[in-house]
């Protein structure tokens, strides 16, 4: 029996190899054209890419401003790329680890380093502000309404500048201070001459003077009195003196020459014309000047001191200015509407007939003004009536 053969046909076995041997020619091309298309869209997707990466910003350190162009994502890359370094102090707008963004404004405050001085310790220290008194705000210092800073607030902060704060402390205090009473002598004619008889006891009076002290970093730099008060009024002691005649005693007539007489005369005359009684007492001056300038001044005045020409203290209600040469330095005179003073100091602007009246409150000597008196020039020895 024999065996079945399929029939081959001629005309497919023919058509297969024509098209697998088109395929190889056809392949490669098509292989070709799909890589370079692939890589061309993927250079345009990179410089898609490395376009919109590309950023401008704009910079600020210290006031100047640069602008620069840069493809890093975080400000800690930008700076480090363009090489600019940053001090622990130094203040930035934005964070180093934020994304900066096209046209952002990156501003950089450089701290400046400066010492300071307060409360005893002096300690080194950083800012990033213009002036002192910002600094000072920043930092929490405090200030209290007294205190001194050197330089002032509004000085422009430098590099290495020290800076000092000096506290201010003000302390008011009192300080009692006795005031002498004065006999007040007063005729009485209703008691016979040579007899005295005390009126009134004298007793002192109590000044209280408000002082204040100022404190430097907790020395005493300076004190001055800003007020006075009288505590205790000082009670004089009032002296009644006998002015009645005494009766004349009957004595046999002496017969004397008229020229002894008249001499005798003249003499008390010649002396009873420089007598006058003034605040309850007689006294016997050397001259009477009138028409005399007087003005006040008083230890608190600048440059004042509390001692006079004459080497004593100043007192108020003894102590006055004069000049020498028209007055002696330590000696009394009497002062319409004053009363008795000692002149114990002088002054460059006292000339002639002035004279200054010393008061303790610089206030009472401004009130006191410009006055015109009359003075009885007395001596060395103050008046007192036995």
């Amino acid at each position: 029996m024999g065996v079945f053969q399929p029939e081959v046909s001629h005309d497919s076995q023919s058509s297969s190899r024509s098209f697998a041997l088109r395929w190889k020619q056809v392949n490669p091309r098509l292989l070709s054209l799909a890589g370079a298309v692939s890589i061309v869209i993927a250079l345009l997707i990179l410089l898609y890419v490395h376009g919109q990466s590309k950023k401008e910003i704009f910079l600020v350190i210290d006031g100047k401003a640069q602008t620069l162009e840069t493809r890093e994502a975080l400000l800690s890359d930008v700076l480090a790329k363009e090489q600019i370094s940053l001090q622990p102090h130094d203040e930035l707008s934005i964070g180093l680890s934020d994304e900066i963004q096209d046209g952002d404004r990156v501003v950089i405050n450089r701290a400046q380093k400066f010492s300071l001085t307060a409360d005893g310790a002096t300690k080194t220290l950083y800012t990033t502000e213009d002036t002192i008194g910002d600094a000072i705000s920043k930092l929490g210092l405090s200030l209290k309404s007294n205190d001194k800073i050197y330089p002032s607030l509004d000085t422009t902060v430098s590099a290495g500048m020290g800076i000092k704060i000096v506290r201010i402390n003000k302390q008011i205090v009192e300080r009692k201070q006795n005031l002498p009473f004065q006999v007040i002598k007063t005729s009485d004619p209703s008691l016979n001459k040579g007899t005295v008889k005390v009126a009134q006891l004298g007793a002192p009076g109590v000044m209280v003077q408000h002082i204040e002290k100022v404190y430097q970093d907790g020395e005493l730099v300076s004190m001055r009195m800003i007020g006075k008060e009288v505590q205790t009024v000082t009670k004089h002691k009032i002296v009644y003196v006998g002015t009645k005649p005494l009766p004349k005693p009957v004595v046999a007539a002496v017969t004397t020459s008229k020229k002894s007489t008249a001499s005798k005369t003249t003499k008390v005359s010649a002396k009873s014309s420089n007598v006058v009684h003034k605040a309850g007492v007689d006294f016997q001056y050397k001259k009477m000047i009138k028409n005399v300038s007087m003005t006040a001044y008083s230890s608190e005045e600048p440059g004042i001191g509390t001692r006079t020409a004459s080497g004593t203290r100043v007192t108020e209600g003894r102590t006055i200015a004069v000049d020498p040469n028209v007055i002696p330095i330590g000696w009394w005179v009497y002062i319409e509407g004053l009363g008795f003073r000692r002149a114990e100091d002088t002054g460059g602007a006292i000339k002639g007939n002035k004279l200054d009246v010393y008061y303790d409150s610089l206030s009472h000597a401004r009130n006191f003004g410009r006055k015109s008196r009359t003075i009885y020039v007395i001596g060395p020895v103050k008046p007192e009536l036995n």
